[in-house]
């Protein structure tokens, strides 16, 4: 139960000074910053979300979530079930031999699996139970318009960012029949498929009547800013995003080199819009797997300095995937104030490691950047993952005052709360201009 620590009305007066009746006495401060984390409804900058106007694209229930590829992973591990045998089975099967290894005949102690356990026990289910029935049936009774408002009420989020590819036939389709804007879901517009070597976006922009070439001929390069054109007026995205391998160089002499550099980044100035650049992806190293095969890969983000420094009108959102690249990318961002650290993606996404990440960009950075994105695939993710985030950031905050506390600065609970509004959503909106 989160105990709420004392508070005033009263706001910090227009001299700049703070008002030192107000200020929180040593054991009174994490309280303090449990209750301001509990309270602040946060925007999710990144997921793979949809609202039901989406239809099969959006992910939700018992069955989605246990053939989330974080669980596919642990599941190989344990079982001797073949992957091509695994993915010949039906969705309802995977699931079922997933809880089978993951929950009944092992200890779910991992970070995907007790995710599990916690979205269970927030619905009042059964956790360890040898079967899937109850689970099965509460999902299956749920109104899904109803049942995402639900989620996002119990998650602590106003928001949630999604990931959307103008280039998937089926999200064309539905962006090409006029879906209505949902208040709770911000669209970003997703460039994998034209930027990412080895993908092959040109017969799809073709057929929806762009004159393009794997050259990215002058022509070419006229045409994706047509096309970036014509998609941002029909999304109205919060910014463009790219999800980019270890390998990245920029500039280089290639025509994705080109694409970024004569399209993307001009666009994004013409519409006044940040780029997302999620760095350090590789792809495949284990395709039997699927989606679960992907590792990650130190990046030489010399390649971010030079986007950073050469096109300082440009606003870039920025997330690294390997460990080993975060220190790095904090000094960058004290550098240059058009970079923006966000996130703990994807296998950084631990508390051990969330732990370390913060603290360090906090020591460096104050409050000038985005903790953390769910990055959620699956609906009711979100749940568990901020959760975590909440219970992971309290004591981190929290040790941050009492430092400051302790070389001489008193701390209000108006700071906490202004801290965590800029953390957690100031800082997105005013870099998105919202």
């Amino acid at each position: 139960m989160v105990i709420r620590a004392a508070t005033s009305s009263k706001e910090i007066n227009s001299g700049g000074k703070i008002d030192t009746a107000e200020k929180l006495t040593a054991d009174r401060i994490e309280n303090a910053v449990r209750d301001v984390l509990t309270s602040t409804q946060f925007i999710d900058i990144h997921t793979h979300l949809y609202p039901p106007a989406f239809g099969k694209i959006g992910l939700w229930g018992i069955d989605e979530l246990l053939t989330y590829h974080y669980l596919e992973a642990e599941f190989f591990r344990h079982s001797d079930v073949a992957p091509e045998r695994y993915w010949s089975l039906p969705k309802r099967d995977q699931a079922d031999a997933i809880w089978r290894t993951l929950f009944v005949q092992n200890t779910p102690i991992s970070e995907a699996s007790r995710g599990i356990i916690a979205v269970l026990q927030a619905f009042g289910l059964s956790t360890d139970s040898t079967d899937l029935t109850e689970a099965r049936a509460f999902f299956a009774d749920q109104s899904l318009d109803t049942h995402i408002k639900k989620v996002l009420q119990m998650a602590g989020l106003s928001t949630v960012v999604m990931t959307n590819d103008p280039l998937d036939p089926d999200e064309m389709q539905v962006w090409m029949n006029g879906v209505q804007n949902d208040a709770q879901f911000q669209p970003v517009l997703r460039l994998d498929r034209i930027l990412c070597e080895g993908s092959d976006p040109w017969p799809q922009l073709i057929s929806q009547g762009y004159n393009v070439d794997r050259r990215a001929s002058p022509v070419c390069i006229k045409e994706i800013r047509r096309f970036l054109s014509d998609w941002q007026r029909r999304m109205r995205p919060v910014y463009m995003a790219i999800s980019l391998p270890d390998t990245f160089q920029f500039p280089e002499d290639s025509a994705q080199s080109r694409l970024l550099r004569e399209a993307v980044l001009p666009s994004c100035r013409e519409f006044d819009l940040p780029l997302s650049l999620m760095i350090g992806v590789r792809r495949q190293v284990n395709p039997r797997i699927r989606l679960a095969g992907d590792a990650v890969g130190r990046a030489d983000l010399r390649s971010l300095e030079r986007l950073c420094r050469d096109f300082p009108e440009n606003r870039f959102l920025v997330s690294v995937l390997s460990r080993e690249n975060q220190h790095e990318l904090c000094v960058y961002a004290r550098k240059f104030s058009n970079l923006m650290p966000f996130g703990c993606w994807w296998f950084l996404n631990n508390p051990s490691i969330v732990e370390e990440i913060t603290r360090e960009r906090i020591e460096m950075l104050g409050t000038s950047f985005i903790p953390q994105h769910s990055d959620a695939r699956v609906l009711e993710q979100v749940i568990y993952k901020w959760t975590n985030t909440r219970r992971t950031l309290a004591p981190i905050l929290a040790q941050s005052y009492h430092l400051a506390c302790e070389d001489g600065r008193s701390i209000t609970r108006q700071e906490i709360e202004r801290d965590v509004q800029r953390l957690f959503r100031s800082n997105f909106e005013k870099w998105t201009r919202q």
